[in-house]
């Protein structure tokens, strides 16, 4: 008999083969980690430190406006916080449900969209004056569809029936002339949010339209010879705009802008038709010499650093909501809309289940954060505010260094992707305005010259000082801007624009209709219509 022993099945060394292997992975993918989360990190840190010793900071609370004293703060009014706290309250907090009890007794609505108003409220950028004319038709049209914009029985002079239409907020203008003696303006934003995009902006859209109908209350209050009261207007709009200068947010400075540039209308056409007294002229000057474009520019890049990093963070403590946005950029061909249109079709549905099924090292979000303030802080470079410049040459160097880094979408740069704005065309509108306010202040110098010597000076060296502290120089090149005298007796005015090429005071347009300049080619230039 064979009593041989039969050996056992291996299975327990199997076993222990693939708990090995398991292990073996287990620590792999750790490492794998701990190495990604440390590069992260490193890297990050590193760029911080650097900076950090610039004086640079990517804490939010580095850029959020101070408190001031409620009972001194514009926004905290009772007209003024009615456009904002169906919305949000006194500290900013959102309000759910809204609050439907709040009556907008701000808001102030002139126009459509069918034929709008803000058409005619920079056409100071083409040399023309405002077509009242053409508005007065407007809003006799209007009153047959609503009682709202009064009109007389049979029409007076355009000035005067645009005067009278607009009149029904005469006395919300009153009160808010009256809220504009208090010295602070901080509207109650909630700078503090997890997530930055949530921020709610309410008070923007009613403070344009404020500033814009004020701006065409003042060019229709010229043309009826009432000039004291356009400058009451336009000092009133030129506040509604400062009340956004603390604002580190880029669309609030790019809606400071476009209040500005409407100011300047009622600017220029008083200085066109010779309007302004030597008094109303100084205040004037005194009234545009208090904007700084470029601080404003730099305050809103600093802004986009401190939230586009924040809102990174966020997303590395709730993933979930950047698969939810990744999801919402990729179609079921692949072909989303974050940038990488340009590569094979697919990568983006790849990429997000990719994500969605394996956790993403905390590295990587401290390399996105990386590549996001790079491609900001470039920019920051282009504006030298003691040499009063805005570089179109570092602009392009910048938005090319944006591009190379952005060439192939990877891990790293994906969420810098889909949340750095473009900075270039917004680097031309904060040149563009800055320009547009030294080409003002100079104008208004040229016209208290005139009203003393009962012509134009042959050159601007003679402004300063008595009619300017300094000449400002060209915003674009650090260079003079160019003067000369027309043969009608009145002067051009220019700088060399963005393609930094003198192209002889020429405007550029951006279609056929020539109803807006092209901020790209052509000069930026402050002329007037021959008389």
């Amino acid at each position: 008999m064979n009593n041989a022993i039969t050996n056992p099945p291996a299975k327990p060394s199997r076993l222990r083969r693939v708990l090995f292997t398991l292990a073996c992975l287990a620590t792999l993918v750790a490492l794998f980690y701990a190495e990604e989360d440390w590069r992260g990190w490193h890297a990050w840190s590193q760029y911080r430190h650097q900076l950090a010793t610039q004086g640079e900071s990517f804490d939010p609370a580095s850029v959020v406006p101070s408190s001031v004293p409620a009972d001194q703060n514009f926004a905290l009014t009772p007209l003024v916080a009615s456009c904002y706290r169906r919305l949000i309250d006194e500290n900013g907090h959102e309000v759910q449900p809204r609050n439907t009890n709040v009556t907008d007794r701000f808001t102030m609505r002139f126009d459509d969209q069918n034929n709008p108003t803000t058409n005619h409220l920079t056409d100071w950028t083409l040399g023309r004056r405002t077509d009242l004319a053409g508005l007065r038709d407007y809003y006799r049209n209007r009153a047959a569809k609503s009682k709202f914009y009064p009109v007389p029985a049979q029409p007076r002079s355009p000035a005067a029936d645009v005067l009278l239409a607009l009149s029904p907020y005469d006395a919300t203008v009153e009160e808010l002339r009256q809220a504009a003696q208090l010295p602070y303006a901080r509207f109650p934003l909630e700078y503090g949010k997890e997530n930055p995009a949530n921020i709610l902006l309410p008070h923007l859209s009613p403070m344009r339209k404020a500033a814009e109908l004020l701006s065409l209350r003042a060019t229709a209050e010229l043309q009826t010879g009432h000039s004291d009261q356009a400058l009451a207007d336009i000092q009133l709009g030129h506040y509604l705009a400062g009340a956004l200068h603390h604002e580190p947010i880029l669309i609030s400075q790019l809606v400071r802008i476009a209040m500005l540039q409407a100011v300047l209308q009622p600017v220029w056409e008083g200085l066109a038709d010779h309007r302004w007294s030597e008094p109303q002229l100084v205040a004037l000057e005194d009234t545009l010499a208090q904007d700084d474009g470029l601080a404003d520019y730099q305050l809103a890049i600093h802004g986009e650093i401190a939230f586009d990093t924040g809102l990174i963070r966020y997303f590395q403590h709730h993933p979930e909501e950047f698969y939810k946005l990744l999801h919402e950029l990729t179609d079921s061909n692949g072909n989303g809309n974050d940038g990488f249109d340009n590569h094979p079709s697919g990568l983006q549905s790849i990429a997000y289940y990719l994500l969605k099924t394996h956790p993403i090292p905390a590295g990587w979000y401290y390399q996105n954060q990386l590549v996001c303030v790079r491609l900001l802080e470039n920019h920051l470079a282009a504006a030298d505010l003691p040499g009063h410049t805005l570089s179109p040459a570092l602009t392009r160097q910048a938005d090319a260094a944006a591009e190379q880094a952005q060439t192939y979408p990877s891990l790293f740069n994906i969420l810098a992707r889909m949340i750095a704005p473009a900075i270039g065309p917004t680097a031309r509108k904060f040149a563009n305005n800055q320009s547009s306010l030294d080409l003002a202040r100079i104008a208004i110098a040229l016209e208290r010259y005139r009203l003393t010597h009962g012509q134009f000076p042959d050159t601007l060296a003679v402004l300063a000082p008595q009619y300017l502290p300094s000449v400002p120089n060209d915003v674009i090149n650090g260079q003079p801007l160019h003067y000369r005298l027309a043969a009608d007796g009145r002067f051009v005015l220019y700088s060399v624009g963005w393609n930094e090429t003198d192209d002889g005071g020429t405007v550029a347009y951006r279609n056929k209709s020539t109803t807006q300049i092209d901020l790209v080619q052509g000069d930026w230039v402050w002329r007037y219509p021959s008389p």
